[in-house]
């Protein structure tokens, strides 16, 4: 039989009504001639809670027990949505990660997947169950505990699915209808996209759009598994949502596919560093230990230059951050002075800045994107600090008050509400 994966987030089985609706749709693709393997997130809130349970029993926990109490939110998901199918006709069985199993890594609370061998769902979808109800965002260890996938575990839980049984398909069912052209809270005239290539989701959930988890689009990319982004809220059919796919079913790109921002980033400004081999590294190699997310670089020639105070060649080294990760990047720097791997005069930071991006396919084969970009911005009297590219995307540092406005003046610049 064809074979289908469905996702389903928290808000989509946040209480027994939903879950019903979800079940629903499950049967109508069951009806259609599908075997169905189903994932399913904790109902909303409850990993939260779970959490909270631990941290207020032990400050310095066990992270094999904290897997073990939160994994618990998605168990008791997956029992009622096999409980509903069943009192619906249709059968089901649930299963836990162990249970499959999915093999992971022994990363507690950030597990990485290893393998997930079919045999033993494929001996029961033999025996004329038609669907398997496994429960997203855990696995279990080579030693034999409970592990968790840490953030967007159930997306990317899944998307393997999908990969190892080769679905024709892979559904994610959320709150929202499809992947859009930008953040229809700010900018009214963004448009779903039916279709957008795995390369743009993976750059725009990376950039901060949330209706991905960057894993799971890395993962659908490596293994060609086509996504559907849908609302599990509204009526669908085989033509609903944003498919994910490869550019080659894609019939013709635009230039600019979507914008993206992010709002809370940093700058961090290394000043007068000195200008030798090896100095990128010394700075960032700590950074990185620090566990900083480093984004967008860039270094150029000192506002100090060369003068009887700094004789030899110098540099400024801007970069940017989360900014809930400054004081990381502060302490990590500041260390690396104190050890004398690093030498520089000062460290500025500006944590009152976004990043809005511009992302599209189309970029590799038409010029004048970036000129585009920046005269819209200027049109806005938007300054840029900082500007990154890659081969499908640019991006740029403004101060975060001019976000909205800057989100809204490229989204009209490049005509993305028209499809």
């Amino acid at each position: 039989m064809p074979l289908l994966v469905m996702k389903f987030g928290g808000t989509s089985v946040a209480d027994l009504e939903r879950i019903e609706n979800a079940a629903k749709k499950v049967q109508k693709e069951v009806d259609r001639g599908y075997d169905v393997i189903v994932i399913v997130s904790a109902m909303s809130g409850k990993t939260n809670e779970l959490v909270g349970w631990v941290e207020t029993t032990s400050k310095l926990y066990d992270a094999r027990e904290y897997d073990a109490v939160v994994a618990s939110g998605e168990n008791v998901t997956a029992g009622l949505m096999a409980l509903r199918l069943q009192e619906m006709g249709v059968p089901a069985r649930s299963w836990q990660g162990w249970q499959v199993p999915i093999n992971t890594t022994s990363a507690h609370g950030s597990a990485r997947f290893v393998s997930i061998p079919r045999d033993n769902l494929d001996a029961k979808f033999a025996e004329g169950f038609k669907v398997a109800v496994v429960a997203g965002f855990q696995g279990v260890s080579p030693e034999g505990r409970i592990t968790t996938l840490g953030r967007g575990g159930s997306d990317t839980t899944a998307v393997a699915f999908a990969a190892a049984f080769g679905a024709e398909r892979c559904d994610i069912y959320t709150d929202v209808d499809g992947v859009y052209t930008t953040d229809p809270r700010i900018c009214a005239k963004a448009r779903k996209m039916d279709k957008i290539a795995f390369e743009e989701m993976l750059e725009l959930a990376s950039l901060g759009a949330k209706v991905l988890q960057t894993r799971s689009v890395e993962l659908a990319m490596r293994y060609k598994v086509r996504l559907r982004v849908l609302s599990s809220f509204e009526d669908t059919d085989e033509t609903s949502g944003t498919l994910v796919c490869d550019e080659e079913e894609i019939m013709e790109s635009k230039v600019v596919s979507g914008v993206a921002y992010s709002r809370d980033e940093a700058k961090i400004t290394l000043v007068t560093v000195e200008d030798r081999p090896g100095v990128a590294s010394a700075i960032f190699g700590p950074l990185a230990d620090a566990g900083v997310n480093v984004d967008m670089i860039v270094q150029n020639i000192s506002e100090k230059g060369h003068d009887d105070a700094h004789p030899g060649a110098v540099t400024d080294m801007t970069f940017s951050c989360p900014v809930n990760q400054v004081e990381r990047a502060k302490k990590a720097v500041e260390d690396a002075r104190a050890a004398g791997s690093i030498v520089y005069e000062d460290l500025v930071v500006d944590s009152d800045v976004a990043k809005v991006s511009v992302v599209g396919i189309g970029m590799r084969s038409h010029a004048g994107v970036a000129a585009k970009m920046f005269s819209a911005l200027a049109s806005e009297n938007v300054n840029i600090k900082v500007i990154g590219t890659s081969e499908i995307k640019i991006s740029v540092l403004i101060d975060r008050k001019y976000m909205e406005l800057a989100v809204q003046a490229l989204h009209d610049a490049f005509e993305l509400e028209k499809g």
